[in-house]
């Protein structure tokens, strides 16, 4: 499959695994399930999935935005484009000074245009917010950041976005995840990305024990079909919450090594996780690796 890469850069995102998951999700429920995405991020799995339903939603408000002003044109694929010429210019001359005047105006008159471009001129790209909720991501030090071939790089990557948005029926929620779930069934699948839990700490509004036990307990006692991504294990310890997921029927757990780029590093290899009760891999009970 070709990969396409979303326009929103997020920590942990899924991209070197996207054909890894997909592989497990048959055709058809492209066209007959309802797809869910609780956790969107990136949306870099359900973006190249690319169901004819889907509901998409997050708690972070302007990874949500972005995408509704995309599917309102509020905001376009060219509107986008000739914004970081613009800003990119003034980046170009006023380096690190500009990046915290846009920053400072994102924080107090929040709007898609500015977080894409903090999003992109930031640190590495994380996405992160104080507990006043205030984007305090530092800059990443490249006055030339918005150079023509790295613009054109966004442009197409926004453009083939907008069109699947507008191809399809696609509803962007700002919600928790408990909220998203709580009037899902059988018609639906969902596809679960959550923060992982002792791992990474830079979500919105963190992830604890009681958002990963409440999880279990929702995917305990649902009648969808699922996809969950966790981590299994690593050189120094396991996830122990993976031991939950064992205990019940018909679930299946399948794991692969993976690396992760952290501050442009590479972290130590993890073992991926991926949990599901579709039929044709939970057939198996034990721990598979791919």
């Amino acid at each position: 499959m070709k990969l396409l890469i979303p326009p929103i850069k997020i920590q942990g995102k899924k991209t070197k695994l996207v054909e890894w998951i997909l592989s497990f999700i048959p055709q058809d429920y492209r066209e007959n399930k309802i797809y869910v995405e609780p956790f969107v991020g990136s949306g870099v799995v359900g973006f190249n999935f690319n169901p004819k339903r889907a509901i998409f939603s997050d708690i972070n408000p302007y990874i949500i935005r972005f995408y509704q002003d995309l599917k309102e044109d509020v905001i376009t694929p060219d509107e986008i484009k000739l914004f970081l010429i613009s800003e990119g210019e003034k980046l170009r001359k006023w380096g690190e000074e500009y990046y915290y005047e846009v920053r400072d105006r994102f924080n107090k008159h929040p709007n898609s245009l500015d977080f894409l471009f903090l999003n992109r001129a930031s640190f590495n790209g994380v996405i992160r917010f104080n507990r006043q909720g205030r984007f305090n991501v530092p800059f990443c030090k490249k006055a030339d950041r918005f150079s023509k071939s790295y613009i054109t790089k966004i442009y197409n990557q926004v453009s083939w976005l907008y069109v699947r948005i507008k191809e399809n029926d696609w509803t962007f929620l700002n919600k928790d995840f408990r909220e998203v779930l709580k009037e899902v069934d059988e018609n639906y699948f969902v596809y679960l990305d959550p923060p992982y839990i002792a791992r990474h700490s830079d979500y919105y509004n963190s992830w604890n024990e009681k958002d990963e036990k409440d999880l279990f307990e929702i995917i305990k006692r649902s009648r969808f079909l699922f996809i969950l991504s966790s981590w299994y294990k690593n050189n120094y310890r396991e996830n122990n919450f993976i031991k939950l997921y064992e205990k019940l029927d018909g679930i299946a757990i399948l794991t692969k090594e993976h690396f992760y780029l952290v501050r442009g590093r590479k972290e130590n290899s993890v073992d991926e996780a991926i949990i599901t009760n579709i039929a044709d891999v939970s057939v198996e009970r034990t721990i598979l690796r791919r």
